[in-house]
């Protein structure tokens, strides 16, 4: 069986959809979510999956407490879907390879501190990219930058506003992300 972890600090669409579609599939594995926003909605969809969800401060995850945690239960893979804060370096050694990400765009272009989520779809539209898409990476020392695993794209017309890219995106996300999991695991 294997053991994931997936660390989230909002809503935990990718979240519920990751562990959904695992299921789906018959994968053997056992997943706890992890969250630093006390009033994130992924609690409740941990509630509903039946998932175990523990909340956790970003001091506790500074200080050690979080990669206690983490090593503790052997994970085999650790999965950022919507989480928003920067690993450790710490967490990162003890996970080489371990710890993957997704990110709304085309890496490297819209990668780096700041660029989640709305800012990121904000920017495409600014520069009048003709498409964007989904990073999976493995997570390294700095935002955005580790080895890429997996893109997708998508077009992104002129008459595109942020939201009808994030939409795009989105879909793109809730595809692919299960997918290159499964592959992993």
């Amino acid at each position: 069986m294997k053991k994931i972890a997936i660390l989230a600090s909002g809503s935990g669409s990718n979240a519920e959809n990751i562990i959904t579609y695992l299921r789906n599939k018959g994968v053997n594995f056992s997943s706890i979510i992890y969250t630093n926003n006390p009033n994130a909605f992924v609690i409740k969809r941990a509630e509903k999956l039946l998932e175990k969800c523990v909340v956790f401060s970003k001091s506790e995850m500074l200080n050690g407490t979080l990669q206690k945690m983490l090593c503790e239960e052997k994970f085999d893979l650790i999965i950022l879907a919507g989480f928003l804060l920067k690993i450790p370096a710490e967490i990162i050694e003890v996970f080489p390879q371990k710890i993957i990400n997704i990110h709304p765009a085309l890496l490297p272009k819209y990668g780096g501190k700041g660029m989640y989520g709305d800012n990121v779809h904000r920017a495409v539209c600014a520069a009048k990219e003709k498409e964007s898409g989904i990073t999976i990476h493995y997570v390294n020392e700095n935002y955005d930058e580790g080895t890429t695993i997996f893109q997708a794209k998508c077009e992104v017309l002129p008459t595109d506003s942020p939201e009808d890219v994030a939409q795009k995106v989105h879909f793109l996300e809730y595809e692919h992300f299960p997918k290159v999991i499964e592959s992993l695991l």
